[in-house]
């Protein structure tokens, strides 16, 4: 018999009442007599419910959401998306090279040279065709001729994280004034004036931006005015960007159905929906 029991029957009297010590001085050799700890679940009684371990918070679809190479191609846009005029590229413009691949000209920045900077970071990656940079993750492309109005679209779509392309807007959205009119000059010392404004974009996506960029002036002897658009649409960590014009100026018209159908095939594609077919 245990030395310890008549201490605990003891105990157990002058504490009537209270089971919880009955239940502890229990002579059943259990490993939890004698630890001083109190078993909750042995108690007829209990104070207060077990609280349980809070649960992590599942994270957001978009803020795990990977563009994978297939998603990108499906968000791309269509011809069917523009209109018939449209139809598959067949190649890069003449004015592409002829044009975009020009020096700012130093003289326009006597006082601020730091600008002169920026309007050729623009006309670079406009040539280049990387203004937002370089995605991070998946990406895809697709381009388009106008054929009545020789005008040319390059779009796509790409992952690039939300803090590199906040950093991007914002410093598109200085370029009107920073880079508001300028001189450059190809390699063949064709010089153009060059006129960059904001253009009005859908208010569709996270966040936006919109430029037309103008380059006035002549090509090989001859009097050309190429006229640009440039816009962008962010979605989550990713973001949709096209260039549409050429030397028979624009239709910004075509630039919004852009905007407006490719937003909402990257969000559908983000969503893990199929895009809807495009309405005719």
């Amino acid at each position: 018999m245990s030395m310890n029991r008549p201490s605990c029957l003891l105990a157990s009297a002058l504490t009537a009442g209270m089971l919880l010590s009955t239940a502890a001085c229990s002579d059943d050799g259990g490993a939890g007599s004698g630890s001083g700890r109190t078993d909750v679940s042995a108690s007829p009684v209990s104070a207060s419910p077990v609280a349980e371990e809070p649960r992590a918070a599942s994270p957001s679809p978009s803020a795990v959401r990977t563009l994978t190479k297939d998603e990108a191609h499906t968000a791309l846009i269509t011809n069917s998306d523009l209109g018939s005029q449209w139809s598959e590229s067949k190649g890069v413009a003449t004015w592409h090279d002829a044009l975009l691949k020009s020096t700012v000209d130093p003289a326009d920045f006597i006082t601020d040279k730091a600008n002169a900077t920026q309007c050729q970071k623009l006309l670079d990656g406009l040539y280049t065709e990387d203004l937002l940079g370089e995605p991070k993750g998946a990406s895809a492309v697709t381009g388009f001729d106008d054929s009545d109005n020789d005008a040319q679209m390059r779009y796509e779509v790409g992952a690039y994280g939300k803090a590199a392309l906040d950093d991007k807007l914002k410093w598109l959205k200085t370029l009107p004034d920073t880079c508001d009119e300028f001189t450059a000059v190809n390699g063949k010392g064709d010089r153009q004036t060059v006129q960059v404004i904001s253009t009005d974009l859908p208010d569709v996506g996270d966040a936006r931006q919109g430029l037309r960029v103008t380059m006035n002036g002549e090509l090989e002897g001859d009097p050309e005015t190429l006229t640009l658009d440039f816009a962008t649409v962010r979605v989550g960590d990713s973001a949709l960007s096209l260039t549409n014009g050429g030397l028979d100026g624009t239709e910004h018209d075509s630039t919004e159905q852009a905007v407006e159908a490719g937003t909402k095939r990257l969000q559908d594609v983000l969503a893990g929906k199929s895009p809807a077919p495009t309405q005719g």
